[in-house]
C-alpha cells in the first residue's frame, strides 16, 4: 500500500494528461487526426503541463512507474494482435525486402549518429524509430537501451514529423513517378514509419493500395521484439551502461511480447475469443493503446525541454537522412523485384 501511494500523484496526472491528449485528437478531422496521431499530442501535452507548472517531487515516482511498469504491460499486449500468418500473406519477396531495408536504416542511423557526435541511444532510438514501426519501436526499445526521456521525447517527435510529411509527400510522389497500386502500397508499407502514417499516406491512394500497404506494415510491426531484443543484446555487450549490463539480455517484456504473438498465431487467441464471446486481440490493442499513451504522457511529463535544446538540429537531420534512404532504397527495391503481391 505504501508503494501504491507514491505512484498514485504522478500516475493520476499521466492519466489525465493521456484522456485529455485522446478527447483532443477526437476533435481534429480524420485526415489530420490520422496525420498526427494522438501519441504526439500525449507528449507534446505532457512537456507543456510540465513546464507551465512546478510538478511535485511526488509525482516523480508515478511518471517513472508509467514509463517502466504502465509502458512494458502495453507493449506485451501488443503482442496479442500479431500473427505470423500476417508475414506468410505478403511472401517471401516482401519480407525479404523489409529486413533489407531494416538493415540499412539501422546500420545508417548508427554511422550517420556517430559522425554527428550525438547520444548513441538517441541515434538508436532514430534508427529502431526509421526500420521498424516508429514510436511503438522507439518506447519498446528505450527502456531496454536506457535511453533518457528527453531522448524519447526527441525521437518521438522527430519521426512525427518525418512521418506527418510522408502522408503528404508519397501521394504527389507516387503520382509522379507513375506508381502502380502494388508499388505504391509496398512503399508506404516499407518506408512509412507509424501505423497510421502508412494507412493514411496509402488508403489516400487506393483502397487496394491501402490493403497491402497496411499487411506490409504489420509484417513489419512483428518483427518489433527481435529488433528489441537485438539492440538489448547490443547495449549489453558492448557495455555502454552499468544499468544496460545489469538488466537480463531478454527482458521479461519482450518474452511476453513474442509468447502473446505465438498464442495468437497458433489460434490460442482465437479459441478464447469465441469461449468468451469478445476479441480478445481487439481488447488487447485497445488497452495496450491506452496504456502506452498514458506512459508517453509521463514522459512528456518528465521531459525538460534545456535537455532537448542542449541536442540540437543534428539528430533530426540524421533521422530525416535516414528515413530519405530508406525510402529511396525501397523505390529501387520495388522497381528490380516488383512490388509485394496484388492488392
Amino acid at each position: 500500500m505504501t508503494e501504491l501511494r507514491r505512484i498514485v500523484p504522478g500516475l493520476s496526472l499521466a492519466l489525465a494528461v493521456a484522456l485529455g491528449a485522446r478527447f483532443l485528437h477526437g476533435l481534429l478531422p480524420a485526415s489530420v487526426g490520422a496525420a498526427v496521431g494522438e501519441v504526439l499530442i500525449a507528449v507534446l501535452g505532457g512537456i507543456a503541463v510540465g513546464h507551465a507548472f512546478r510538478l511535485p517531487d511526488a509525482a516523480a515516482p508515478g511518471l517513472r512507474f508509467a514509463y517502466d511498469g504502465v509502458l512494458r504491460t502495453g507493449i506485451v499486449l501488443l503482442g496479442a494482435t500479431l500473427s505470423l500468418s500476417q508475414v506468410a500473406r505478403v511472401g517471401g519477396r516482401a519480407l525479404g525486402m523489409i529486413l533489407a531495408l531494416m538493415a540499412v536504416a539501422l546500420t545508417l542511423a548508427h554511422l550517420l549518429s556517430r559522425a554527428a557526435g550525438i547520444p548513441p541511444r538517441l541515434g538508436s532510438l532514430l534508427a529502431v524509430g526509421t526500420a521498424v514501426c516508429g514510436n511503438s519501436a522507439i518506447v519498446a526499445t528505450a527502456p531496454v537501451i536506457g535511453a533518457r526521456d528527453d531522448e524519447v521525447s526527441f525521437a518521438i517527435a522527430t519521426n512525427t514529423l518525418l512521418g506527418t510529411a510522408a502522408v503528404f509527400l508519397y501521394p504527389v510522389l507516387g503520382h509522379a513517378l507513375g506508381l502502380t497500386d502494388g508499388a505504391y502500397g509496398t512503399w508506404a508499407g516499407t518506408a512509412v514509419n507509424d501505423t497510421s502514417q502508412v494507412l493514411a499516406a496509402a488508403f489516400a491512394w487506393t483502397d487496394g493500395a491501402g490493403r497491402l500497404a497496411t499487411t506490409v506494415k504489420l509484417t513489419r510491426n512483428a518483427l518489433l521484439g527481435l529488433v528489441v531484443l537485438g539492440m538489448g543484446l547490443l547495449y549489453a555487450r558492448e557495455g555502454e551502461a552499468r544499468q544496460a549490463s545489469k538488466r537480463p539480455w531478454i527482458p521479461a517484456f519482450v518474452l511476453g511480447f513474442l509468447a502473446l504473438a505465438f498464442l495468437n498465431s497458433v489460434g490460442v487467441l482465437g479459441a478464447l475469443s469465441a469461449a468468451t464471446g469478445r476479441d480478445l486481440s481487439e481488447d488487447a490493442r485497445n488497452a495496450s493503446k491506452l496504456l502506452v499513451l498514458v506512459a508517453l504522457a509521463g514522459v512528456g511529463l518528465s521531459t525538460r525541454l534545456s535537455a532537448m535544446r542542449r541536442t540540437g538540429l543534428r539528430p533530426f537531420l540524421v533521422g530525416l537522412a535516414t528515413a530519405a534512404v530508406v525510402s529511396g532504397t525501397s523505390l529501387v527495391l520495388i522497381h528490380f523485384l516488383g512490388p509485394a503481391g496484388a492488392p
